[in-house]
């Protein structure tokens, strides 16, 4: 019986979510599950973590704060966000061809069918209402 090869390198999330407090119940939920976590407070340093930054920022900034060593399992966002929302975060990941096939999931605290709906059919994995 030939055996299986399995990577124990555990999962890697990346939790994004403007309020201090729920970032902070997220890590620590899944920090109890053995996950590696990263938070990050806004949609825009979630995309500078995953190396999506817009082209203007990439052909001005000499120093470029992508992560590409770090291979993210699973995004966990905040759909109500100042600045970028996790509906425009969901949609910029998607059209990512290198980040496309990441789950995403997004949470919210209002229970809106249309704006559950509309995240799943641009291919949110789950949409979780808060507290989660």
């Amino acid at each position: 019986m030939g055996v299986i090869a399995v990577s124990d390198a555990p999962l890697h999330v990346l939790a994004v979510d403007d309020n201090n407090l729920d970032r902070k119940l997220i890590e620590r939920l899944l920090k109890m599950f053995s996950y590696n976590v990263t938070a990050v407070d806004s949609g825009t340093r979630a995309l500078e973590f995953l190396g999506l930054q817009d082209v203007e920022k990439l052909q001005s900034s000499s120093s470029e704060q992508c992560h590409p060593e770090v291979k993210v399992n699973l995004i966990i966002t905040d759909y109500c966000m100042p600045g970028m929302t996790g509906f425009e975060l969901l949609t910029k990941i998607k059209e990512s061809t290198s980040l496309k096939d990441i789950p995403v999931v997004i949470m919210s605290s209002e229970n809106v069918p249309s704006r559950i709906n509309r995240c799943l059919e641009e291919g949110a994995e789950e949409f979780f209402l808060k507290p989660v």
